[in-house]
């Protein structure tokens, strides 16, 4: 992450530095959290530190020295852009967000089958009461909801450092009272197998070759590089699943031969035990319905909460509160905790979607996103 070399004593005086910056005191402070003494991290800037030179000793040198930075706002053509991502693309833009945004924190969660690390991303000041979790790709092909979920954070970022009112909520107000735990990609090894197929993998090749029924490329693989269906892979009426699904690997529907078996699964599982979120949000496609219920244990607040989410997306999403289908990440969450929990089907087709229909989904999704970091 870079930083300015500042001289010490300048960071004693915060809230004028904010001011330089034009930025939130409270999020520059969450921002340096991790610097250290002599260093000075800057929102919202693309700051490629200091090679040469003395450290920065007053207000009127860090103003001369910050014109010369570029300034990531909302606008920016890489806070909008529309991208495909595979697992090495994301850890790209997870390391840039965190230079530009560095108020963001990212730990790594588990690693993959194949040793690829997922990671968390959180966003939040620590007095945060409430936390939501959001995850995108736990099924390979549909890997167009990471794009969808790290254009909105980064947008959610930029807006925090323009102090920026959203679908009707301040940013920096949902930053105070809201922790948001993010991960954007659950199955690596199966998004990249989605994109960019099997040479790179000799010793699986023929493998998974079988498993895809020999099909000519692997667009409809929905599991992890196991042939495990990570979203039919949790301890809630698993039993179920396994009665009714492939009885063997495959690219979909194989719910493994127990649960929490698959290192990603685990990952996941580890992190909402240790620290339950209020709210649970998981993007899949298609469909544009939301899941919002499971076996009664769901309390009253996600009937509320799914009108709200209907409303705002202009009522091309619609709620369904119970579907026949156990042993996914968020009926597990549901049945152990009682809290909210929602998968969001986004888009209308065959998976995986077309990403020419990214803009469409994004316009349709992003208020969900918005609201549900609100309570």
């Amino acid at each position: 992450m870079a930083g300015i070399r500042v001289k010490p004593e300048l960071k004693q005086h915060m809230k004028d530095i904010a001011k330089v910056l034009s930025i939130d005191e409270k999020l520059l402070k969450a921002a340096d959290k991790t610097a250290e003494n002599d260093e000075l991290f800057c929102p919202g800037f693309a700051v490629s530190g200091q090679s040469e030179g003395p450290p920065l000793e007053t207000l009127s040198g860090l103003s001369r020295y910050i014109r010369h930075c570029e300034r990531i706002l909302s606008a920016d053509q890489w806070v909008k852009e529309e991208k495909v991502y595979g697992s090495q693309s994301v850890y790209e833009e997870i390391e840039k967000i965190t230079d530009v945004f560095p108020f963001v924190t990212c730990r790594k969660i588990g690693s993959s089958v194949l040793g690829k690390p997922l990671y968390e991303l959180k966003i939040g000041a620590d007095t945060a009461e409430r936390k939501v979790h959001v995850n995108a790709s736990f099924h390979a092909n549909e890997w167009i909801t990471t794009s969808v979920a790290l254009k909105w954070c980064k947008e959610y970022c930029a807006a925090l450092c323009e102090n920026k009112t959203v679908f009707g909520h301040s940013a920096l107000d949902i930053f105070s009272l809201t922790s948001l735990s993010f991960v954007p990609l659950v199955n690596p090894d199966g998004v990249d197998l989605v994109l960019y197929g099997c040479e790179d993998l000799s010793e699986k090749n023929e493998f998974l070759n079988r498993l895809n029924e020999h099909r000519p490329d692997f667009r409809e693989w929905k599991a992890n590089i196991n042939g495990v269906d990570l979203n039919k892979h949790f301890p809630s009426n698993w039993d179920i699943e396994q009665r009714r699904k492939p009885k063997a690997p495959s690219y979909r529907d194989f719910p493994g031969t127990a649960p929490l078996t698959e290192p990603e699964a685990q990952a996941m599982h580890r992190l909402i035990t240790e620290q339950p979120p209020d709210r649970l949000i998981a993007l899949h496609t298609q469909g544009e319905e939301i899941y919002w219920g499971y076996e009664g244990c769901e309390p009253e607040q996600s009937s509320r909460m799914i009108r709200e989410f209907e409303a705002i997306s202009g009522n091309r999403y619609q709620g369904v509160k119970t579907i026949d289908s156990h042993a996914g990440f968020r009926d597990w969450f549901i049945q152990q905790y009682g809290k909210e929990g929602y998968t969001i089907e986004l888009g209308k087709g065959k998976n995986p979607l077309p990403f020419h229909q990214f803009a469409d989904i994004y316009q349709a999704t992003e208020g969900i996103l918005w609201r549900s970091l609100v309570f």
